[in-house]
């Protein structure tokens, strides 16, 4: 029996690699998920529908998958290398390097993993630079719309308002600081929206049988009310 089931679960994982291979991922994953119930110690089919979870960039699903992948398989070097790959989707380069890197560890001199690495270590680099820079930038700006305004101020208006010297350099500080403050909140908000790709999707069956619960209780405890007001009007009736 438990050779038919190993059986099944391998033709349902062949199913689901041709449809990998097809570019049909969500149906891939229908295979491989029914390959999972028959044979949930099976690693490979973990790292296969973690891929086929990236390519639909269902991010959060594909990491768990690479992670049960992990847990299975501590040894084996796709499971790293398949987090490695979702983190760096989701621009976490410097985490992805750290996958990269742990699954050359496991399988040295792997061309694939090497060029993994290097990817992710020049993407790393890269992000660190624009973080560095993009404050002042925003900084530079913000003293050439300064300075802008000055010129036309002095340019279009009759009086010009901005005459002090003192009071152009502080208006320019002013402005350059906005500009920095900016486009370091900008880079944080970036930041940030590229952490919520991997968090989990909404569970909307379990949000339809919660309301769906409150709906019934709330339907029983109307019932219930109305039978307590009939008894009370029927002793009122009778008295």
């Amino acid at each position: 029996m438990a050779s038919i089931d190993s059986e099944t679960s391998e033709q349902l994982k062949l199913k689901g690699n041709e449809c990998t291979k097809a570019g049909k991922f969500e149906e891939a994953i229908l295979h491989y998920t029914h390959a999972l119930k028959l044979d949930p110690t099976n690693y490979s089919l973990y790292s296969n529908r973690s891929y086929a979870f990236l390519k639909i960039q269902q991010h959060y699903l594909a990491l768990q998958d690479a992670e049960e992948t992990i847990k299975r398989a501590p040894t084996w070097a796709k499971g790293y290398f398949r987090k490695a790959e979702v983190q760096y989707a989701c621009y976490l380069f410097a985490e992805s390097l750290l996958s990269y890197s742990h699954a050359l560890q496991l399988q040295p001199g792997d061309n694939l993993l090497l060029q993994a690495v290097n990817k992710a270590a020049k993407s790393d680099e890269h992000e660190i630079k624009v973080d560095a820079r993009a404050p002042w930038l925003g900084a530079l700006i913000g003293i050439v719309i300064g300075i802008l305004i000055v010129i036309a101020d002095s340019v279009f208006t009759n009086k010009p308002s901005l005459k002090n010297p003192v009071l152009i350099v502080l208006m320019m500080l002013a402005i350059s600081m906005l500009g920095y403050v900016i486009a370091r909140g900008v880079r944080l908000y970036i930041k940030n929206q590229r952490t919520c790709l991997l968090q989990p999707p909404p569970d909307l069956l379990a949000d339809m049988t919660e309301e769906k619960e409150n709906v019934s209780n709330t339907e029983r405890n109307n019932t219930r009310y109305s039978k307590a007001q009939a008894r009370q009007r029927y002793k009122k009736g009778k008295l």
